[in-house]
């Protein structure tokens, strides 16, 4: 089992940054492969950025690409979003997810992929 706790949502305002995090806890952190999905009400989960093991790949939703960019510290169990120019449409509840690295050809956009996911952390934007 991989328990992961979000942390850093908050309310900002539209142009402003945020940074979450969610640290890792149960198995060996490096042997997974990270994402970040974020759900607004009344909308699925979407994915929203992902990193592999070691941090040498990282994918990105299209909304997000040239704003956000997400990494990890393995030492620290943690892997992180940076989300600068927030924009209103970019609110929602973010949701840290892992899965095993081994065996995995996917493309790291699916959800379903993805074993083991945190609470969430609500991000809002003010207009």
């Amino acid at each position: 089992q991989v328990q992961l706790v979000e942390s850093g949502g908050g309310l900002v305002q539209a142009g402003g940054s945020l940074r979450l995090s969610c640290a890792a806890s149960g198995r060996t952190f490096s042997n997974y492969a990270m994402g970040w999905f974020r759900q607004a009400p009344g909308k699925e989960r979407e994915f929203v950025a992902a990193i592999n093991w070691n941090g040498g790949s990282t994918h990105y939703a299209d909304s997000g690409k040239g704003r956000f960019t997400i990494s990890r510290d393995n030492a620290k169990n943690t892997v992180y979003l940076q989300m600068n120019s927030l924009k209103y449409e970019d609110m929602g509840v973010y949701y840290c997810a892992a899965r095993l690295t081994l065996g995995y050809r996917g493309t790291y956009r699916t959800k379903n992929d993805y074993a083991y996911w945190g609470q969430g952390t609500q991000v809002t934007v003010s207009s």
